[in-house]
């Protein structure tokens, strides 16, 4: 297949002068670059394409591709996951991971949460404090963590995220909210163990690739794997694969919030146990990491013995699976083009 590749580089944004915190979730040229590779091991031809606007430009002259390989953060707004596969529909070009109401939801943090309560998820209990004014209204008991809700790559989660007592609460409230512009979500501290969960598949063939224990070391900030200790991981996290009971229960969980999202392909979800070793859902990154150095999905197919090229191709067939009759189609060109040469 002829396979678009869009994505958000995080140089062209350091270039137009983003910070390095506001460019987290972006990615490298590495990343970019092993993904086309990738796909071209499997029997595609990849084709870069870039963000939101160069994908609108191509669309508006007449390209089109045989599927998109969708990888694009966006930049503003709770809708900005969305907006790539929005305009893909809109042209009617199939592509690969979840629907624009999938990364809408995903990526609102609380509202994931509401629908995984209400189809018998386990998550911590929560509130979200949209204004100031809001933050005399919380009833959950102490300690609480606190972070923006509609953000990634741990942003806005560090040392502080813990609160103990009002005073704190509506100190750190008030620092996020006027940081990151947006409401903030308000959960009962979960005091457990902190897993990963890798998935590929959809639906009912949706499986889970791996269960990732994420362990702090020293140099760590403490309480919340956010920013600092993802984005310099190194020296400050540790990372195993865990199969023992509790992990198991993790990926149940967290197998059973990725079909009720209706997340597609490939992504992860991360889960923490509370007091009594029971994993709950914390929040789902239906278009997780790829880089092959420092990714924690690409660390668990690493650990379960998955190649990089093979883990592309798992989430590959799960599109395949999705798509029979465009992958058909495509063969079938392919097969007419080939005879057609034979001929002439």
């Amino acid at each position: 297949m002829r396979v678009g590749v869009t994505y958000d580089l995080r140089a062209d944004y350091l270039a137009r002068g983003f910070s390095e915190e506001e460019t987290a979730e972006f990615d490298s040229e590495t990343t970019i670059a092993a993904i086309c590779e990738a796909l071209a091991s499997l029997g595609h031809i990849p084709e870069r394409i870039g963000d939101v606007r160069r994908l609108t430009a191509r669309l508006a002259a007449g390209d089109r591709w045989d599927c998109v390989f969708n990888f694009c953060e966006g930049v503003k707004g709770v809708a900005r996951e969305a907006q790539v596969p929005a305009l893909l529909e809109a042209y009617d070009v199939p592509y690969v991971f979840s629907d624009p109401l999938t990364l809408c939801v995903a990526l609102d943090k609380a509202m994931a949460k509401r629908i995984l309560r209400d189809c018998g998820v386990p998550t911590a209990p929560f509130a979200v404090i949209g204004e100031i004014g809001d933050i005399s209204a919380i009833a959950l008991p102490y300690p609480l963590f606190l972070k923006p809700v509609a953000e990634g790559s741990g942003k806005g989660i560090g040392a502080k995220s813990k609160v103990d007592n009002g005073r704190e609460l509506e100190a750190i409230a008030t620092e996020l909210l006027k940081k990151f512009e947006q409401p903030v979500l308000v959960e009962q501290f979960l005091s457990g163990r902190e897993f990963t969960v890798g998935l590929t598949g959809t639906g009912d063939e949706a499986e889970v690739l791996g269960v990732m224990e994420v362990l702090w070391t020293e140099g760590a900030a403490p309480y919340g794997y956010g920013y600092e200790n993802k984005e310099h991981w190194e020296g400050r996290m540790d990372y195993r694969l865990v199969v023992d009971a509790e992990a198991r229960e993790a990926g149940h969980v967290a197998l059973d919030a990725w079909r009720a999202l209706r997340c597609r392909d490939g992504g992860r979800i991360d889960i923490r146990s509370d007091g009594h070793a029971k994993p709950q859902f914390i929040e789902v990154n239906p278009l997780a990491g790829l880089n092959p150095d420092r990714s924690d999905l690409c660390f668990i197919a690493r650990f379960k013995g998955i190649a990089y090229s093979d883990l592309i191709g798992r989430i590959m067939e799960s599109f395949s699976r999705r798509h029979p009759l465009s992958a058909a189609a495509v063969q079938l060109k392919h097969a007419r083009s080939r005879s057609a040469f034979r001929r002439r």
